[in-house]
């Protein structure tokens, strides 16, 4: 199966780490403003989800999101979350860990195209 999200294994050991401390979680593709264009990672529930919200998948049992405008955009591409050293944006999680999420991308091939249309 295709996947729209993935994430590397340091992403995901940070995630565990997060659902440790703060249970379910959630991420949502920032769309520019304060945090740039970051994935953001929120307790479940802290941040209001519209009907302008795509569910792209999930990471680590936790489900991630972009505004459907942002999703034009990179419909195209797979988002691979991975985890870097630094501050990153104010409000999401990882930032008291020294650690922040970051977004890399690969473009679907025609094949994996074709599957994501069918589903």
């Amino acid at each position: 199966m295709t996947e729209r999200v993935i994430a590397t294994d340091a992403a995901l050991e940070l995630i565990e780490l997060l659902k440790q401390r703060h249970g379910p979680i959630m991420f949502h593709q920032s769309g520019g403003c304060c945090d740039g264009s970051a994935p953001m990672c929120y307790e479940q529930g802290d941040l209001l989800l519209g009907d302008q919200d795509v569910r792209l998948g999930e990471i680590g049992d936790s489900p991630f999101y972009m505004h459907k405008n942002q999703f034009e955009y990179w419909k195209h591409t797979q988002l691979i979350i991975d985890v870097v050293d630094g501050r990153g944006g104010m409000f999401s999680l990882e930032g008291v860990e020294g650690k922040r999420f970051l977004t890399r991308s690969r473009a679907f091939t025609t094949e994996e195209l074709e599957k994501l249309s069918r589903e």
